[in-house]
């Protein structure tokens, strides 16, 4: 089994703190999200994984130049092989797929990075191919499915009418991905693009046309990563399912001065919280300093210094330096206001 993950966008929804981290890379409760997406996955798929292979955008869309190596460490961390490939203009879902033409091949889950799921379905392998989907109360913001007798019958995209409250979340498995393979590269040969870009969901429809028999993996949870307000409640989330986990998310080198930590809460190694009262939801990134200070709800990131403050709501980069009187705030990487 491998696992294809196209992250070539500039996530510019997220700005300003994907002006410096990918937004795939942005950390969540102490893990990136693409770290987060691709042990999901490992954990429904219940199969080796061989290869993970990574597609990102050029240095000049703001990939940093050690995003390769943080990439196929997260891949090694999980037993496979971990190979980048670069998509250098942005051409559309399938263009991104074919970017990886020579990891296609045998089954594999495609994923794209700007979402997280919980499920408790196991994946029949033995299925032609399988979409992750999750019903939603608004459909036509989305691209859904038809079902009948337990197969898709038909992709709409952001139908106007109803269809299905069926959303497509970006995650799809392919018994045999040589023949996904083939009709992508039947679009690119033939220059087939009618939204203006190369799209995956045609090379859905042609498999589907030619035999191919797609039933729908359904999510419990689907979140989102695509703004800063979803982002601070995906962390949120997370926080509460780790909780649940039985996991202490909290480094055992805290340094607690007056302080205290209402869980549940991520706290990564050499922080200092010095009169401060952090959770619940709380994620904080190592090398921190936090005093006089009451935080809630809020995602902040490495290296940070925050004094005097009384958030919530709130998403910080790293490096950055805070001391003010606003709650709800989104800063990024290097960012001081004081």
């Amino acid at each position: 089994m491998k696992i294809i993950v196209p992250m070539a966008g500039i996530g510019s929804r997220l700005r300003p703190h994907t002006l410096t981290t990918p937004k795939p890379l942005t950390v969540i409760a102490g893990k990136s999200i693409v770290q987060r997406l691709v042990e999901d996955i490992t954990s429904v798929v219940d199969q080796p994984i061989e290869e993970i292979a990574f597609i990102i955008g050029p240095a000049a869309k703001g990939f940093p130049a050690d995003t390769k190596d943080k990439l196929i460490k997260i891949a090694e961390n999980l037993g496979a092989k971990g190979s980048v490939y670069v998509q250098e203009e942005a051409l559309g879902t399938a263009h991104a797929i074919y970017c990886a033409k020579e990891s296609l091949g045998g089954s594999c889950v495609v994923a794209f990075a700007d979402t997280l799921f919980k499920a408790d379905f196991t994946l029949d392998a033995n299925a032609d191919g399988a979409i992750w989907v999750k019903q939603v109360e608004d459909p036509s913001a989305f691209g859904v499915v038809k079902l009948k007798d337990g197969f898709i019958t038909d992709f709409v995209e952001k139908p106007k009418e109803f269809v299905s409250d069926l959303a497509i979340i970006g995650i799809y498995y392919f018994k045999d991905a040589d023949k996904l393979l083939e009709e992508i590269k039947y679009l690119i040969d033939n220059d087939i693009r009618p939204s203006g870009e190369y799209q995956l969901t045609e090379a859905l429809e042609a498999l589907k046309v030619k035999g191919a028999k797609f039933i729908p993996g359904k999510v419990n949870t689907w979140m989102d990563c695509g703004k800063k307000d979803p982002t601070v409640d995906t962390n949120k989330q997370v926080l509460g399912f780790e909780q649940a986990d039985g996991n202490n998310l909290v480094s055992e080198d805290v340094v607690l001065e007056n302080a205290e930590i209402i869980q549940p809460c991520y706290v990564g190694k050499n922080v200092v919280l010095k009169n401060t009262k952090i959770g619940p939801y709380v994620s904080i990134g190592e090398n921190s300093v936090v005093e006089n200070s009451t935080i809630t709800n809020s995602l902040i990131q490495t290296n940070v210094h925050i004094s005097n403050a009384n958030l919530d709501n709130a998403m910080i980069g790293n490096h950055a330096k805070y001391n003010a009187n606003y709650t709800s705030v989104s800063i990024g990487d290097y960012t001081e206001l004081t």
